[in-house]
């Protein structure tokens, strides 16, 4: 078969094809529809988008919380010269803030400074005694060490330590002249207790004190060497010496925490402070007496009635006598 011939069967036989299935898709009539038995109604019940009452906004601004409130201070609109400070400033924006209603309360300025007229010159004072004992006390070590190990001791090697408190004179005396302060300003304060104030001043005061026990100290210490050299006992009136002015040391040093309580303190601690300090200086003063006669009784044969008479005349006496002019001479300017 030639070519021709096998194109034209194929051109024939694709035609009788379309025409057999142009002839199947006839629809029949005969043939009845069936319901389909699995459609489901949909219950689901549609919610209308738009609410039939609209809701009402919390953060809505209140006008009546706005309107019943009380305007405060300047007025909202600021002049450019106006001279707020940034917290009266703040307090503005508060109340007028359209959501919360703010009112402006009595603003206190916390940051101000406090004007207070006291005892500044007290604490002063009181902070310059410190600083001259830790001056005092950081120049010379050692000689406080040998001072405290010379009045808390009595042992053999006691007679060493005095005489090496003896070779360092520059101290002692210094020592001396701290024991003339702080013993000014403690009767100062006895004398102001006692409503006898004379002067009118309390530093005034405290330093004819502090003259007065260092022209009564000089005095007795000439005494004492007078009375050495005229009965040749020099080295009983140097021990003597010796101890009396150690004391007073210690008594200088110990009175420190009583002024300060003295100076800064009222009521029942006040009180409890002045009957410490009078009970501290009494037992010092007990405990010089019984060293001083120890010491006197290891070089010079004395009996303890002469001693005690001998503490009346030259010890109690004085302080009373001075006692009775003062009395006489407060009653006469009063």
């Amino acid at each position: 078969m030639s070519f021709v011939s096998r194109y034209l069967a194929l051109i024939i036989f694709l035609f009788f094809r379309v025409l057999v299935s142009d002839a199947q898709t006839i629809p029949d009539t005969s043939i009845t529809p069936v319901t389909d038995s699995l459609t489901i109604t949909d219950t689901i019940i549609k919610i209308d988008p738009q609410p039939t009452q609209p809701v009402v906004d919390s953060v809505a601004p209140k006008e009546p919380l706005l309107t019943k409130r009380p305007r405060t201070g300047p007025s909202w609109n600021l002049e450019p010269g106006a001279n707020l400070s940034w917290q009266q400033l703040a307090w503005q924006v508060l109340g007028h803030h359209p959501w919360m209603g703010f009112s402006a309360p009595a603003f206190t300025d916390y940051s101000a400074v406090r004007q207070f007229h006291g005892k500044e010159i007290m604490f002063y004072g009181m902070v310059a005694l410190l600083l001259l004992f830790a001056v005092l006390r950081s120049a010379f070590p050692k000689y406080y060490n040998d001072l405290f190990r010379l009045f808390f001791r009595t042992t053999l090697k006691q007679r060493q330590i005095r005489e090496q408190l003896m070779q360092t004179p520059l101290p002692s005396l210094l020592m001396n002249a701290f024991f003339i302060i702080t013993a000014g300003l403690y009767i100062a304060f006895v004398l102001r207790h006692y409503g006898i104030d004379p002067v009118g001043n309390f530093w005034l005061m405290s330093l004819y004190c502090s003259l007065g026990l260092s022209v009564a100290y000089f005095v007795k210490f000439l005494g004492l060497k007078i009375s050495g050299w005229l009965f040749n006992m020099p080295e009983a009136a140097a021990s003597y010496i010796f101890i009396v002015f150690v004391v007073n040391k210690m008594i200088g040093i110990l009175l420190l925490p009583f002024l300060i309580l003295l100076a800064f303190t009222q009521g029942d601690v006040y009180t409890v402070a002045l009957n410490l300090s009078y009970c501290l200086l009494a037992g010092l003063l007990a405990y010089r007496f019984i060293l001083t006669f120890a010491a006197v009784r290891n070089q010079v044969r004395v009996n303890p009635f002469h001693f005690f008479l001998y503490l009346c005349a030259f010890e109690i006496a004085p302080l009373l006598l001075v006692y009775k002019g003062l009395l006489v001479y407060f009653r006469q300017t009063a």
